[in-house]
């Protein structure tokens, strides 16, 4: 006669849900500018929604594409940046206050941690996302290559 324990069988379970629950979920790690889709609603008619344009410091001296309406993230991971500032309000307008989170686990003075600027595309057209630093690390002035930032966005209708 076979015995069956439970808890054998509520940890087969258990790994079996999350199996599936992990089979629903996708992460992945791509470029520095990554582009960000609302999932439809399959009952309804489609209507895409806006999306999210990540950048950081890799993206520099790259174009990059938004929509109007989209939102466009500059995250700059050191806290010796400024915050990101638009060519052309017009088309690309700052959205809300420029926001430094700094690390937990760095020592006062360091710079870790990040400063992050979202911008709204409103109109069609082309702007620049700037950002300077002086120092690049504890008394380390920045060397002219390091200490300054941008990024073209190109916002289409």
């Amino acid at each position: 006669m076979t015995t069956v324990n439970p808890r054998r069988s509520a940890v087969l379970a258990l790994a079996a849900a999350l199996l599936a629950l992990t089979g629903c979920a996708f992460t992945g790690t791509g470029p520095s500018a990554t582009t960000t889709l609302s999932p439809a609603v399959p009952s309804s008619p489609a209507v895409p929604s806006p999306a999210v344009v990540t950048v950081d410091e890799h993206a520099d001296h790259t174009t990059v594409k938004a929509a109007v309406g989209s939102t466009v993230s500059v995250g700059l991971h050191s806290t010796y940046w400024s915050a990101a500032t638009s060519s052309a309000p017009d088309v690309l307008a700052p959205s809300g206050t420029p926001t430094t989170a700094p690390s937990p686990s760095c020592r006062p003075g360091g710079g870790c941690g990040t400063v992050t600027t979202t911008f709204t595309a409103h109109a069609p057209g082309t702007a620049r996302l700037t950002a300077t630093r002086t120092i690049c690390g504890e008394a380390l002035q920045c060397p002219p290559e390091q200490g300054s930032y941008e990024v073209t966005v190109e916002v289409t209708g």
